[in-house]
């Protein structure tokens, strides 16, 4: 991917909280019922307790590490920056966040390949 700087980097936040009781309960809720389960990102990245190797080779092309954080981590590491839905997509640069896909465009995405395809347009 050669669209952006070696600076610039992407942090997903899930709609999920980071405990383990509580990733627990995401799994038995994303297996029994996975049309209700409330993080879109995870269900479309994660297949159970594992990444998506498609996912994982998406994101191993970009120049530096994509940073993945629960909400409650996101909120504790940047708490300015917390926002009203989640999951949600942000762009690092220097140092700055800016939301790069927002809750709303990340549960309306359908595949995988949609949000592959909707980051890549967003970084041009």
């Amino acid at each position: 991917m050669t669209t952006h700087t070696p600076k610039q980097c992407l942090t997903f936040v899930y709609n999920a909280e980071s405990s383990f009781f509580a990733q627990v309960l995401d799994l038995v809720h994303k297996t029994a019922s996975p049309k209700t389960y409330q993080c879109h990102l995870c269900s479309l990245t994660y297949s159970g307790v594992s990444m998506k190797k498609e996912w994982k080779e998406f994101i191993g092309k970009f120049p530096c590490p994509a940073h993945f954080l629960h909400k409650d981590e996101f909120e504790m590491r940047y708490p300015k920056y917390a926002v009203e839905g989640y999951p949600v997509i942000f762009e690092i640069e220097a140092g700055v966040l800016k939301k790069l896909i927002s809750a709303d465009e990340v549960n309306e995405l359908k595949t995988l390949a949609d949000l592959e395809s909707l980051i890549m347009k967003r970084l041009q």
